[in-house]
């Protein structure tokens, strides 16, 4: 059962910033075909835009599993959530970053997720993840943490 699904697109104005590729593409390529250039300059931008669409990161919580992107975690092995916004997000990504930590980040998506690891075994301490909905994604983490005899008392 899902109980938390996010994608998180890179900034949103890429899709119309890469439209310049059609007029760059026709400039290059006019010496050897105009033709060749009008015909060439859309595909590239599809090819592009293809490329942003499926660089787009997903987080979601299931089956009693965090993913973030490719990688995987059990939720048992997580500490804490921690939304982080704003000036305090771009610290943490930034001068607080610790090197070992894994990371989605997107550019364009101000807030983050900092999720403890706390499995002795593995060497990352905690995972880094851009959000648009950080306070929901938290939420939804450390509930997910919770045992389910624990939910069902309440």
């Amino acid at each position: 059962m899902t109980t938390y699904h996010e994608r998180i697109w890179a900034a949103k104005w890429i899709p119309w910033a890469l439209l310049l590729v059609i007029p760059a593409t026709l400039l290059v390529l006019q010496p050897v075909s105009w033709l060749v250039g009008a015909i060439t300059g859309p595909i590239l931008y599809l090819a592009c835009l293809v490329l942003w669409i499926v660089s787009a990161g997903t987080v979601e919580i299931r089956d009693g599993m965090l993913f973030a992107g490719r990688a995987s975690i059990n939720v048992e092995f997580l500490g804490e959530a921690e939304a982080i916004y704003a000036d305090d997000a771009f610290a943490a990504r930034g001068q607080e970053l610790d090197p070992r930590a894994w990371l989605l980040i997107r550019g364009g998506v101000k807030d983050v997720v900092r999720v403890l690891v706390t499995d002795p075994d593995d060497p990352t301490p905690y995972w880094l993840l851009s959000t648009r909905s950080a306070q929901a994604l938290a939420a939804a983490i450390n509930d997910a943490r919770r045992p389910t005899a624990q939910i069902e008392g309440e």
